[in-house]
């Protein structure tokens, strides 16, 4: 079966065996909210709406159809998502209407982005289109440049992205609109955000969890989401789910999650019933919001959640060659894919976009009276001008970490020393700061910031946590963390999100599509800087030799090195005062997606925070304590990148003095990953002159023999050598880190089986030395055996005595 077989459009669900009395539990409200000014409004900005949405998808001229439409009238190539449209456009609508009404304060997040027709048709009857891009002014010309521009080289997109006045959520990958919208009414007691989700993006598992999110909100100090399901009962050619279940299994679903279903599904009094239900939904959130901020909260309140039922691609054709269009899977993006050259399909099109009467509701090319008077007289009130969604960046209050180092040549949890100093920020910024972890804090040994109730938990269905101003979301859903700091942090405020480092993975593709995003609005003249998306990657391989093989996992590095260079930061700090120096220059930064590394253990603390702030401003230093005469005139450069492999780097170094005084070596210490790549690709990358003086030159110059570099890496070798790639003398470099060995064993053998060892760093120091030192050379294969004797020995001692080295 190449696609779904209908026996008719819009087909019903199955009853289920669910007994009747569930339906007590939904909510039925009367209809009749609008007056019938009101509802001729809303049904003639719902039809120029339309219309303009489906001719953006075919017309490229003759944009009001006032002549018959001819082949070269239709585009090229036909782009674009009709079945979601009219949906969209529906609520648009309605939330339009009731703002005009009540002076809500409201976004809009779009699950289906897909449908930017919709989106940017009513964008353009608002005139916030105009606002920021002034070719399309709401008139005949600026009309024409949209519908001619969509979906074709240099015009907007067929998904909501950055451009999109408006939007605070990538519409290309689906299923964490909702979560978006949970974290953008965090600590914004007015905002209500709309949420449409759509029923296709309802069968993720992003989605599946996002709808728990209300429980963490607290309805004293933070908005609402009014969830919208738009069930129209297909995807691309399937029947969806939710288009499968009758109104007992919706109503037994999200009852069972916590919500009021409220069902809007007549379709011949449909505004009616959408307006009585989007009042209805506000009203309920309300009396939430008030008992919370007069002191008397609900208990587990039921926020409402709206189920909106309507065909698929609704007003478009009804049949095409004898198979369903509306109502069917077939409307999903272009009803008539061949009208171009399909006289037929050509004549239906015509009589489509025409049954909108475009020359009642857009006369001349420009929105009728009554079209106008459901948007916002204040353009502050348009959905597409909001400031939370492109002008609400607030820097937070970074005490001065320096006063809370720690001192040098101690040991110290790199996480510990954090921990205390997020609970500082979390005091200092009680309204503009959260960290969103997957229950992972006090295993990170982050859990500092849970000793005060007013920067712990934010759990509102549990009493211990319930209205006392935490600052932490601790759900197990790492997709549902990611989307409510996308939310957060495209809003105005920023967040920080601890994880496991092998987990952190999960939310890869997230994180891309929020770079996206982010790169396409530095593209844009108008939208603000937000602060920076801050990844803290702990628990890390090196240190997981106790939860095995599934825990040992650091390729979340190269997928945040994958991005466009000028957002990507990866930081790698070797030990507790060099992290209190990163996290607080990441958590002033703005634009960014930062990736902090490090070990959750207790480490030697190598540096004073006076050092640690030049080491780290600087990237990389030569560390002078660790190497031979201060790292004057090397045989070998030994490079550390990650706590636990500088640290055996160190040892290595220790190690070499002892065995092979002669051989001189020197130390280097990175902690700005970033610094490595080719001069000019990066921002931070480093001068070849500074690069040379870091990592010695290539020896042609100066005269002095090619010096060898050996980098001990944290994460997989490929990441390292496609970062270096363009560097001149890579043939001088070797390099080793995580080989993809691992299980429950020691934290040395884990260096032993990955090649990162203080033994296997010593060797390649003296197979390096050997090519330009004649004194080392002449003992070099002696020397390299009894390192790797000394190797195997330690571990034959591990695997006899379950800890430790010989």
């Amino acid at each position: 079966m190449p696609a779904q077989l209908l026996s008719q459009p819009n087909p019903p669900p199955d009853p289920s065996h669910i007994p009747d009395s569930i339906l007590s539990l939904r909510v039925d409200v009367p209809k009749n909210v609008l007056s019938s000014n009101e509802l001729d409004s809303i049904r003639r900005f719902r039809r120029a709406a339309d219309y303009i949405a489906a001719a953006m998808i075919f017309l490229k001229s003759n944009t009001l159809v006032e002549e018959p439409i001819k082949p070269d009238d239709i585009k090229h190539r036909l782009l674009g998502h009709w079945g979601t449209c009219p949906g969209l456009v529906l609520v648009y609508a309605h939330l339009n209407a009731i703002i005009t009404r009540t002076n809500l304060n409201s976004l809009l997040v779009v699950g289906p982005g897909h449908g930017a027709p919709a989106i940017l048709a009513c964008l353009w009857l608002e005139n916030s289109l105009a606002t920021f891009w002034p070719k399309y002014t709401r008139d005949r010309q600026g009309l024409s440049a949209l519908i001619r521009g969509f979906s074709v080289p240099g015009g907007f997109p067929s998904h909501i992205n950055a451009e999109t006045p408006g939007s605070i959520h990538e519409g290309g990958e689906l299923g964490y609109a909702l979560s978006v919208s949970f974290g953008a009414v965090m600590d914004k007691p007015d905002l209500v955000v709309c949420c449409v989700v759509g029923d296709g993006e309802a069968e993720s598992g992003p989605t599946a969890t996002a709808w728990h999110a209300y429980k963490y909100i607290d309805p004293a100090e933070s908005g609402a989401v009014l969830p919208i399901v738009h069930v129209n009962g297909f995807k691309i050619s399937e029947r969806t789910i939710y288009g499968c279940m009758d109104d007992k299994e919706l109503t037994a679903l999200f009852v069972g999650y916590g919500y009021q279903p409220r069902f809007v599904e007549e379709l011949n009094d449909i505004d009616q019933d959408l307006a009585s239900s989007m009042q209805w939904a506000l009203d309920e959130i309300h009396k939430i919001q008030k008992a919370a901020r007069s002191g008397n909260p609900i208990v587990k309140p039921r926020w409402p959640v709206l189920i909106l039922r309507t065909p698929k691609g609704w007003s478009t054709i009804k049949s095409l060659h004898g198979e369903y269009i509306e109502g069917s899977f077939r409307s999903h993006q272009v009803p008539l894919p061949e009208a171009k050259n399909d006289p037929e399909e050509r004549k239906m099109l015509q009589a489509w976009l025409e049954s909108y009467k475009p020359s009642e509701v857009l006369p001349n090319g420009e929105p009728s009276e009554e079209v106008l008077s459901i948007i916002p007289k204040e353009d502050k009130l348009k959905l597409g001008q909001k400031k939370e969604a492109y002008a609400a960046y607030e820097p937070i209050d970074v005490p001065a970490w320096i006063d809370h180092g720690v001192k040098k040549g101690t040991q110290e949890s790199c996480m510990k020393v954090v921990g205390k100093f997020l609970n500082l920020v979390t005091h200092s910024n009680p309204t503009s700061f959260r960290i969103f972890s997957p229950d992972e804090l006090v295993s990170n040994k982050l859990d500092a910031v849970l000793e005060d109730a007013d920067s712990g938990r934010n759990f509102q269905w549990d009493p211990a946590s319930r209205a006392k101003g935490g600052r932490v979301i601790e759900i197990l859903s790492e997709h549902t963390c990611q989307g409510m700091l996308q939310g957060y942090t495209l809003t105005g405020r920023t967040g920080l999100f601890p994880s496991y480092e092998a987990f952190l993975g999960i939310v890869h593709t997230m994180m891309v599509q929020y770079s996206k995003f982010v790169k396409m609005a530095h593209e844009t003249t108008w939208r603000q800087p937000v602060g920076s998306l801050n990844y803290l990657e702990t628990s890390t391989w090196a240190r997981q030799e106790h939860n095995g093989f599934s825990h040992q996992n650091p390729a979340f590095i190269g997928a945040v090195l994958d991005l466009k260079p000028s957002l990507a930061r990866v930081y790698l700090p070797p030990d507790a005062n060099c992290f209190l120096s990163t996290v607080a220059h990441c958590l002033r930064a703005k634009d960014y997606v930062n990736l902090m590394v490090g070990s959750k253990q207790p480490t030697p603390v190598w540096l004073s925070p006076e050092e640690a702030d030049r080491h780290c401003i600087a990237g990389a230093s030569i560390w002078k304590f660790a190497s031979t005469d201060d790292g004057l005139e090397p045989d070998v450069v030994l490079v550390g990148i990650g706590v636990e492999v500088t640290f055996e780097v160190i040892a290595a170094a220790a190690l070499l003095r002892k065995l092979v005084p002669q051989l001189r070596v020197r130390v280097v210490n990175v902690t700005d990953l970033m610094i490595l790549g080719p001069q000019g690709s990066h921002p931070h990358a480093l001068e070849d002159t500074d690069w040379d003086a870091l990592f010695t030159g290539d020896g042609e110059s100066d005269g002095k023999g090619r010096r060898y570099i050996h980098f001990n890496y944290h994460g997989y070798p490929v990441e390292l050598k496609g970062l270096l790639f363009g560097r001149q003398g890579l043939e001088r470099v070797t390099i080793e880190g995580y080989r993809e060995e691992g299980t429950t064993t020691t934290a040395l053998d884990m260096m032993l089986q990955n090649h990162t060892s203080r033994y296997h760093v010593a060797a390649a120091a003296i197979r390096g030395g050997a090519k330009v030192n004649k004194k080392v050379e002449v003992d070099a294969h002696e020397m390299i055996s009894y390192v790797m004797h000394l190797a195997q020995k330690d571990r034959e001692y591990i695997y006899a005595n379950g800890a430790g080295e010989s």
